[in-house]
């Protein structure tokens, strides 16, 4: 190998000094450690890029039609200004292709007009890693048993077909048309394939030709691509929705709801492809994340509400987080004793979960009793142990043996903060000490009560006075009135059992929420049949009215509100210079809970690049609705895809590697890597594949069109006014491009076939393991093929050119 002295290998910027003095090792290393780098640079930039394209793309406008659900007849909604497809194919395409499509014209601008090796066969190269090893990953993540079929698939027909014409257009005017030429008119045909591809995606994607999609879409209940969206950041009839499964765990507060809510309306939104690749980029590099950090109890409690899974212990009034929670509380709200037996012993129980160890605190409180002289107080812990679900507490009672009134005294829970126990609502018991052995009289203590529809249940309380001598029942039984039982509530029948000593039970009855405005509606509750001696009061009916929740709008102004303050964390940019450089200088965004030791390690690295990136406007500066930086980052990527290209040419130089394989191999997968972490995320994500793989042929043929077809435009134009002609050695690349059109065909049949046979599941992504599995390994496969082949034949070891 040839000393560093002799080698002479040189870019358009690089090298800045003069390294002759430098061992071959220590240049290769610099080089290698610098090519890396960038790729991080890079990818920051990007970052910041398509936060802009996101902003762009995604503004809209306030639209009034008829709707007459809605007040004075007319519904005021917004509608995006900038279609789907048209943004995949130009804003989006070019920041998720701005260094490749930007190499390319800058090695046409920077070699003085002469084509050179490394822009196109980087776009070609990362073609081949898009669409064979991309799909490949995002066919074999699906999860077992799951499958993601493409939902626009005129629109990935129409991509697909314009990317096999861009490969085979590229190879017919390289080799066939105008051999090692390009004349202006193949230039220009090639450019002005970029708006056509643009305006017929556009075509079918709205189906002039028939149904309008988004009727279409309403037909088959679809909201993807709809250009209407809710006149907020969160649809309240979502939240609705998602509230009426809430509902059954009534005892959690507003923040834990929204946290639920803001999980649920991220599961439902459907991100666009700058999304992910900004998700992915900053997962690569220890940067502010975009998705929600859910705490793993909240995200147990969601799913378990998402598959409406109650543990079969629980009542519908569960406090327990859908049994992730053990509940604590007394069996009965009152109880009685009488002062010649001596002791009252008092039944405590728990809920919920039963796995663990729960410990709990009691202590006895004065009322008209008095500790020392009527009973003897107490202070003490229970500790249940994994299973058990009562423990017994038993007070001494003092027996003067002189009359007295009826006196109280209470018993009440306290627990320390746990998120595994919490107390039920029955934490403080009543304790009377009586003078009698009756065994009571029973009835309602009231004769209405008001529930909240949003309240989820009524506790009925139903009170034994004049003796608690032994075991008694009561039934009970519930009558429409306004409300409707199995509508409005859950009644029917019932047994109220009191046993012995228990002062007041609570008949519950569970309320059924159907979020809708309604006027106040009423049962009626009624005790029937006591035994054990036992006789019924005067009060032995009462009136439960549903009111009409006047709090509920508050209510969920205030779990939106909450709910926006969760989501905005998702935010991609931020508003400020002020937010960016904090995001920019600490790790993970500021988020140091959420940070892994690896986003330390990626924090350090990229630190420089962070600190300088934030100099770029935020997406609001000026109000220019992202377009200003939008401009300041294609300028920091323009700047640094042309170090790229010299650290990837000096760097293939110093090793002997030509340019044509360094981009192929090295700079396709440098630049395409965030891309391959979006689609993955987009594949587990998303319910159709559109955003995973259908939006790779697409980013393909304008990677062409664009990336090629302008550069060579202008080329062509320069050497025709010169008289001359504007040459492109056809050798090498076009070998590349037959490879990969064989390749990418195939590719092609694979996934229809995925499409079309039940072995596959009929869809593009996952389905069984094995076919699965075998798909994946056939198409990365494919891609070491080219790769292989291409290498091969750019060293004259196959199909030597002449």
């Amino acid at each position: 190998m040839e000393n560093s002295t002799n080698l002479v290998c040189e870019g358009l910027i690089l090298p800045l000094t003069d390294e002759s003095g430098w061992s071959y090792e220590f240049r290769v290393f610099i080089y290698l450690l610098g090519l890396l780098w960038s790729f991080f640079a890079i990818a920051i930039i990007a970052d910041v890029f398509m936060v802009a394209i996101e902003v762009i793309t995604s503004r809209t406008q306030k639209l009034k039609i008829a709707n007459p659900d809605f007040p004075g007849g007319v519904e005021e909604v917004e509608i995006r200004i900038w279609n789907d497809t048209v943004a995949n194919l130009t804003l989006m395409a070019l920041g998720s292709s701005a260094p490749e499509i930007l190499l390319s014209i800058i090695e046409i601008f920077g070699n003085g007009f002469y084509a050179g090796d490394l822009g196109p066969s980087t776009i070609v190269g990362s073609a081949a890693f898009n669409l064979l090893v991309i799909t490949a990953i995002c066919v074999a993540c699906i999860p077992k048993d799951e499958s993601r079929g493409i939902h626009r698939i005129k629109v990935f027909a129409t991509t697909t077909l314009f990317s096999l014409f861009a490969y085979i257009w590229l190879f017919l005017v390289l080799q066939i048309i105008s051999p090692n030429v390009i004349e202006v008119w193949e230039a220009v045909v090639s450019f002005i394939c970029f708006p056509i591809l643009v305006i017929v995606a556009y075509m079918f994607d709205r189906d002039f030709c028939g149904i309008k999609r988004h009727e279409k879409d309403m037909e088959l209940g679809v909201s993807e691509g709809s250009p209407f969206l809710s006149t907020g950041h969160i649809d309240k009839k979502v939240v609705a929705e998602f509230m009426r499964e809430v509902g059954r765990h009534p005892d959690l507060d507003e923040a834990t709801i929204a946290q639920l809510i803001a999980l649920e309306a991220q599961k439902h939104e459907v991100h666009s492809r700058s999304w992910y690749r900004v998700n992915a980029s900053r997962g690569m590099l220890g940067q502010k994340k975009i998705e929600q950090e859910v705490e793993p109890h909240v995200l147990e409690l969601y799913e378990k509400i998402k598959k409406k899974e109650l543990p079969a212990n629980l009542p519908q009034s569960d406090q327990s987080a859908g049994g992730t929670k053990a509940v604590v509380e007394f069996r009965a709200s009152s109880c009685a004793v009488y002062e010649n037996e001596k002791k009252v012993q008092i039944v405590v129980e728990r809920l919920g979960l039963l796995s663990s160890q729960v410990t709990i605190r009691y202590e006895t409180v004065n009322g008209t009793a008095e500790a020392g002289s009527d009973y003897i107080a107490q202070r003490s812990t229970l500790i249940f142990e994994p299973g058990e679900t009562e423990k017994v507490i038993e007070i001494e009672i003092i027996d003067d043996n002189e009359w007295e009134p009826d006196e109280t005294f209470f018993v009440k829970l306290a627990m320390d903060a746990n998120n595994e126990a919490s107390l039920g609502h029955r934490s403080v018991m009543q304790v009377i000490i009586m003078n009698d052995d009756e065994p009571g009289v029973l009835e309602f203590t009231k004769t209405s009560y008001l529930v909240k529809e949003s309240a989820g249940v009524v506790f009925v309380p139903v009170g034994r006075n004049q003796g608690v001598d032994g075991k008694i029942e009561v039934q009970w039984r519930t009558k429409d009135m306004e409300a409707v039982n199995g509508k409005d509530y859950m009644g029917g029948e019932g047994i109220l059992v009191f046993e012995h000593n228990e002062k007041e039970k609570e008949i519950e009855i569970p309320i059924i929420d159907d979020q809708e405005y309604e006027k106040d509606e009423s049962f009626q509750v009624e005790l029937f049949e006591p035994t054990g001696g036992a006789q019924l009061g005067r009060l032995k009916k009462t009136v439960v009215t549903i009111i009409n929740d006047d709090d509920y709008a508050g209510i969920l102004d205030r779990v939106v509100a909450i709910t926006h303050v969760n989501m905005d964390r998702l935010k991609m940019g931020n508003s400020s210079y002020g937010d960016q450089f904090v995001d920019a200088m600490n790790v993970n965004g500021g988020d140091i809970e959420g940070a892994s030791a690896f986003d330390y390690i990626l924090h350090f690295i990229t630190f420089a690049f962070k600190v300088i990136f934030a100099l770029v406007p935020p997406p609001g500066f000026l109000n220019s609705g992202g377009w200003i930086t939008f401009g300041v980052a294609l300028s920091f990527i323009t700047i640094l895809t042309a170090l790229v290209g010299d650290l990837a040419s000096i760097f293939g130089c110093l090793i002997g590697l030509k340019k044509s394989v360094t981009a192929i191999t090295i700079v396709a997968l440098g630049t395409s890597l965030p891309d391959l972490f979006a689609s993955k995320t987009a594949a587990l994500n998303e319910k159709y594949a559109d955003n995973s793989i259908g939006n790779v042929t697409g980013s393909n043929s304008v990677n062409v069109f664009l990336g090629l077809g302008f550069p060579w435009l202008i080329a062509s134009l320069y050497w025709a006014a010169k008289n001359d002609e504007f040459v492109v050695p056809a050798g090498n690349l076009a070998f590349s491009v037959t490879v990969y059109t064989i390749c990418a065909l195939v590719c092609i049949c694979v996934l229809m076939l995925r499409r079309n046979l039940a072995i596959f599941g009929k869809a593009e992504l996952g389905g069984a393991f094995v076919p699965k599995i075998i798909s994946a390994v056939f198409l990365i496969s494919l891609w070491f093929l080219y790769v292989l082949l291409s290498s091969l034949q750019a060293y004259q070891i196959i199909f030597p050119s002449e």
